[in-house]
């Protein structure tokens, strides 16, 4: 069994960050791969496959705050089995580019989800769980988050969201993602926001503007440097991803 850590290095008190908040439990196996992950001497195909066990905690914990509903099944034996299922549809909807990452987590979970080359592609026969995009970039002018591409699901206000993307520092970027989904109609207990690292500030920042979504996040760093990169951090992970 995996030990819990007593004294999480970068770690924020849980209590001090907002109640709708919830961070993946810190055992040493989870902070063995954040070790890995930042170290800047971490190979791209290393840096890929220990991210990519991460962000499966990271849905399936999200999948955990999901709504469910009974259900009663017939088990192979011809007894029957009273259990539950997930109420409603969901969707996962990707901050481009850096939140494409964290796709595969989800397909991995989710199976009906599929991604197309040039699009998105639904499974035949199996479309109860969708992804979208958006891709949302700094204004250089006005230094504010600015809406460039979304494509979003017709029925997305009627599914519930799993907003991904890997960081969360000032949380601009993740506030105009969720006013672009609440324009689409989805409401705002509906969306349950994603990342791998965090911190303090963006946190506040993001709870206080929308207290109704759930925040999942795998660890809550110190805080935000002059820059406004998170510290220690891991870096830009989108160029760590994708480039060698």
């Amino acid at each position: 069994m995996a030990s819990t850590l007593q004294n999480p290095t970068s770690q924020a008190t849980p209590s001090s960050l907002p109640v709708n908040v919830v961070t993946l439990k810190q055992t040493s196996q989870l902070e063995a791969l954040y070790t890995i992950i930042r170290d800047k001497n971490t190979s791209r195909g290393d840096f890929i496959f220990y991210s990519d066990r991460i962000i499966r905690l990271l849905v399936e914990e999200g999948l955990n705050h999901l709504p469910i509903i009974p259900k009663t099944v017939t088990t192979p034996t011809g007894i029957e089995y009273q259990g539950v299922g997930f109420e409603g549809k969901i969707c996962g909807v990707s901050i481009l580019r850096a939140g494409e990452a964290m796709e595969a987590g989800l397909r991995e979970v989710c199976r009906s989800v599929r991604i197309g080359t040039f699009g998105i592609k639904e499974c035949q026969h199996m479309s109860d769980h969708l992804p979208g995009k958006i891709l949302i970039q700094r204004d250089e002018q006005t230094a504010l988050p600015k809406l460039f591409y979304s494509k979003l699901p017709e029925d997305i206000a009627k599914r519930y969201v799993l907003l991904l993307d890997p960081m969360l520092a000032t949380g601009g970027s993740a506030g105009k993602a969720v006013e672009v989904l609440r324009e689409a109609g989805v409401a705002e207990d509906r969306i349950i926001f994603i990342n791998l690292i965090s911190c303090p500030e963006g946190l506040r920042n993001f709870c206080t503007r929308f207290p109704s979504c759930r925040v999942i996040t795998g660890w809550v760093d110190q805080g935000l440097n002059e820059k406004k990169y998170i510290i220690p951090g891991l870096g830009d992970f989108g160029e760590r991803r994708y480039t060698a």
